[in-house]
């Protein structure tokens, strides 16, 4: 089997290779041939058994280039893990309130389409006077801002659709759990934190992770919120952080281009054996 992994542009790449490196040997390891192509312009796909967008670190930020790729890849009816419909639901965070709606516990989210300081003032009359926001369509924490109790809103974020979410203090407290499955099998989890006096938990921002033993609750909540989205995911992180009350909420499903972790799984060839799996069924 051969497969396509999607990676970032060029002028990305040596930012995310180590996550290519440690996913592309954990495939290679089941027995999966892969090679990488940029998602911004994989070129000829002819001779992929499979495509797989699991280092498409940036689709974000081009988002009618990336819609346009899901789009070519289903008319060319390529095989796609994570299929190409769960890939479009989860591009944008606007799914968090499909699952709130579906009674799963979710970070509190408001969506401003063109945010102002009015939507601010009515957020903050909601979730208090500290927030966070950042854009629906995003990344690795890319365009996203912490405001504190007179903080205006940045003008970069002006006009622009985006979340409005209350900020949580147990994100640098306790830290941010992110719960991987493959086959719709729980694998392992990790915590992530900041380092000292940020909030971003990502590893370009200085943020660090350990393994851990999932949280009571923590893998039921994963695996319910998988069970809701529109289709099976090979493989999937669903990252979570205590709410206000102190019970465990779902801040983000990472179904796209997560970093999994490998490197803490007890099974790191659980990977390659979802991805087998899931090609039978299809």
């Amino acid at each position: 089997m051969k497969a396509a992994v999607l990676t970032p542009a060029p002028n990305f790449w040596e930012e995310w290779k180590w996550a290519y490196d440690v996913e592309a040997d954990a495939l290679r390891s089941g027995g999966i041939e892969v090679e990488p192509r940029p998602w911004s312009d994989v070129g000829d796909l002819d001779g992929f058994d499979l495509v797989m967008p699991l280092v498409a670190w940036g689709y974000h930020l081009d988002p009618p280039r990336w819609h346009g790729l899901l789009d070519r890849l289903e008319a060319e009816g390529r095989k796609v893990l994570n299929p190409v419909p769960l890939l479009r639901w989860n591009s944008d965070k606007r799914y968090l309130a499909e699952l709130a709606q579906k009674g799963l516990a979710v970070i509190p989210t408001r969506i401003a389409e063109q945010i102002d300081d009015a939507a601010l003032a009515d957020a903050r009359a909601e979730f208090g006077a500290e927030l966070v926001i950042k854009p629906p369509i995003s990344a690795s924490a890319d365009g996203t801002h912490r405001l504190q109790e007179h903080d205006p809103l940045p003008e970069e974020s002006r006009g622009r659709a985006m979340m409005i979410q209350p900020f949580l203090r147990s994100i640098a407290e306790e830290g941010e759990y992110s719960i991987m499955f493959f086959g719709g099998e729980f694998s392992h989890a990790v915590v992530k934190r900041p380092r000292q006096g940020d909030y971003r938990v990502q590893p370009h921002l200085g943020g660090s992770e350990m393994p851990c033993a999932p949280p009571p609750g923590a893998i039921e909540l994963a695996g319910a919120a998988l069970q809701a989205a529109p289709a099976d995911a090979a493989y999937a992180r669903v990252d979570m952080i205590r709410d206000g009350s102190g019970a465990l909420a779902i801040i983000e499903l990472e179904l796209i281009e997560p970093a999994l972790w490998l490197q803490h799984a007890p099974d790191s060839g659980a990977l390659a054996s979802a991805v087998r799996r899931a090609l039978a069924n299809k």
